[in-house]
């Protein structure tokens, strides 16, 4: 969520790889019926390689705004063992909130683990879930 989180590894993705971003921005979409990020930015164009995710955030709310729709609140949960997120929750807050012209407390982040079950348990790649509430009541 826009955060460089000190780590002895990284995310390999065609644009910045920020998975907190990229499942919100999903969320937003999904919400407000429409496609998934991949259509609005699609990894087989070049001028998204290595784009900062915040774009693709801000493009969800920003459509959520055209529709005469408010973004209620947004809940995000990172899934990995390592690094611990927990100590960077309430910048990627303030981050998203930016992103979103939200208050921060319309935003929650939560960290958890596979308790070593899986690719993620063996800290071998990072997943994000989120979901949105907007209402679109006009």
């Amino acid at each position: 969520c826009g955060v460089q989180i000190p780590f002895n590894r990284s995310l390999v993705g065609h644009s910045d790889a920020d998975v907190g971003y990229h499942a919100l921005t999903d969320a937003l979409l999904g919400a407000a019926g429409k496609d998934d990020i991949g259509t609005y930015f699609p990894p087989s164009d070049d001028q998204w390689k290595d784009a900062p995710s915040d774009i693709f955030l801000k493009h969800a709310g920003e459509l959520v705004s055209s529709l005469g729709g408010k973004i209620e609140n947004v809940d995000l949960t990172i899934i990995c063992e390592a690094p611990r997120i927990g100590p960077h929750r309430e910048e990627m807050r303030g981050n998203i909130s930016a992103c979103l012209a939200v208050e921060p407390s319309q935003v929650n982040i939560k960290g958890k683990t596979t308790e070593k079950l899986g690719f993620l348990g063996r800290e071998e790649g990072i997943a994000a879930q989120a979901t949105a509430t907007i209402n679109l009541s006009n």
